[in-house]
């Protein structure tokens, strides 16, 4: 697209959003971006217009100001959710201006774009309350990026905000909106872990994936002296190997292909507040050896430096899908890292083992799946009993991650008001489907190989249509939709394994 900014378009230039270092970026589709309202406050021109043509191109509602005698005023009158300000701005100081966003508009995302980047200053920006720190010059690409992210964020904070309100309507307490669960071994995790929030103290959350390690680690700061700062989190698994140390201690300019600036890493932005380490024994022997260093005094080295350049207050919180002894005994984990995080463990139990919070995580995963897929003037469904029996009977192997969603599943092909029944659930390896590894007959091996693999083919073609049209209960459009074919290749399946439907629609021509 062609840009009025000043921007860097030399495609070969460092961008310091990383697909790599990203591997899975969060954007608004086009559809939910025109509600989202931008302000840019610079004293150059060029870039307003720029960053104006490239959001609005991207489908942003933006609003763009210069230097004024009276933007502090402006800023508490104007509508918006996103602001890009220049740190450096006259009359008022780009800090001032961030000061006072946040004091009139505490929810809105804020950040500082500058084209004198330095260490100091981006540390200075993001303890302010900045969102995030844009180095100019920047792409058109790079800005409808990080924008989009700030809008995604933005609205999921939103989302969280409303989930929270509603609990409180139903008399849940603070800070466990999302921990929904009665059985004694999850009151147990959350009993320590809201005991040990108050402390200071490391700690290790171990459990299967999928048990909620991170909400677990979200509840722990919330309810922390520090929640006042944000929470830092960084999935050691998601972020490639040959990154993974600048993401974490930063690095100096010039220390590797690439590093045209100096870089803050996410350990130094928590200072004051918790950084949160998922999947630990994921990370490179190699730099739990560094980070042993951060745990135990504090002191803090950027790739590329030869001395020391912070001393950071953090808390950390770690959490490991494996048994952090055998990762010890596999040199997955250093013994000294584990005793430096393991100070207090939380073991996490997994959903089998406190099948009666299944019911109301159903019943909750429903009624938000609802809203989020269906027009909030349709009734929502409802579980059948025996839907829900079902549903506790499943060994859930995915744990809460995999419950949510096939229950998501279900409101997206729900009818509104109607009862689910437990055909209409689809489970892996539940107890009551039929096994994926079942043992081969013995009769298969006296054909050929190619017979014997028609006859497999054509059994299992015939049962997944039996079963596929009771679920959709005889109704071709649905079962078309559940199986992801068109009608007509389902048409031909059924008449091709003389399977009955039982329906009133006509076949496709």
């Amino acid at each position: 697209m062609t840009t009025r900014l000043p921007l860097n378009t030399d495609a070969a230039s460092p961008d310091p959003i990383d697909a790599a270092a990203t591997p899975d970026p969060r954007v608004l589709q086009a559809g939910q971006r025109s509600g989202v309202r931008v302000l840019v406050i610079d004293d150059d021109r060029s870039i307003r217009e720029g960053c104006t043509g490239a959001l609005e191109a991207e489908g942003y509602s933006v609003e763009a100001h210069g230097r004024s005698d009276d933007l502090l005023g402006l800023v508490r009158r104007a509508r918006f959710d996103i602001a890009l300000v220049d740190l450096y701005m006259t009359p008022v100081p780009g800090m001032e201006i961030l000061r006072s966003i946040l004091a009139v508009r505490p929810d809105a995302i804020v950040v500082m774009m500058t084209g004198n980047p330095s260490v100091n200053s981006s540390v200075e920006a993001l303890r302010g309350g900045a969102w995030d720190y844009l180095p100019k010059p920047f792409s058109a690409s790079h800005l409808q990026i990080l924008v989009g992210r700030a809008a995604f964020s933005l609205q999921h904070d939103r989302e969280t905000a409303r989930e929270r309100a509603a609990m409180r309507e139903d008399g849940a307490g603070p800070g466990e909106m999302s921990l929904l669960g009665a059985s004694p071994e999850f009151r147990k995790v959350v009993d320590l872990a809201r005991r040990v929030a108050r402390t200071n103290a490391s700690v290790m959350l171990i459990g299967e994936s999928g048990t909620g390690k991170e909400l677990i680690a979200q509840f722990i700061h919330k309810n922390s002296a520090r929640a006042r700062n944000p929470l830092v989190p960084l999935n050691c698994a998601a972020v490639p190997e040959h990154l993974l140390e600048s993401e974490m201690f930063g690095h100096r300019k010039g220390s590797f292909t690439g590093a045209d600036r100096d870089k803050v890493g996410l350990i130094e932005v928590a200072h004051g507040s918790t950084f949160f380490l998922d999947e630990l024994t994921e990370m490179p022997l190699t730099l739990q050896a560094k980070l042993l260093r951060v745990v135990q005094d504090g002191v803090l080295r950027r790739v590329g430096s030869e001395k020391p350049d912070a001393t950071v207050d953090v808390r950390f919180l770690s959490a490991t899908n494996r048994d952090p002894r055998a990762a010890i005994a596999s040199k997955h984990l250093r013994e000294d890292l584990f005793y430096r995080l393991n100070v207090f463990p939380i073991n996490l139990p997994p959903l089998r083992e406190r099948a009666e919070d299944i019911r109301v995580l159903a019943e909750h995963f429903l009624a938000r799946s609802w809203v989020r897929h269906h027009s909030l003037r349709e009734d929502p469904p409802r579980f059948s009993e025996s839907a829900l029996e079902r549903l506790q009977a499943c060994p859930w192997r995915g744990n809460v991650r995999e419950l949510q969603n096939v229950v998501e599943q279900l409101a997206v092909l729900a009818t509104p008001g109607a009862s689910i029944s437990p055909d209409e659930i689809t489970l892996h390896d539940s107890p009551n489907e039929p096994q994926a590894r079942a043992s081969m007959p013995t009769a298969l091996l006296d054909d050929a190989y190619h017979v014997a693999k028609e006859r497999v083919l054509a059994n299992f073609e015939k049962e997944y249509l039996t079963r596929l049209v009771s679920r959709a209960g005889g109704n071709m459009s649905r079962a078309a939709r559940l199986a992801s074919v068109d009608r007509t290749t389902l048409y031909r399946l059924l008449e091709r394994h003389s399977v009955r439907r039982d329906s009133a629609e006509p076949p496709p021509e």
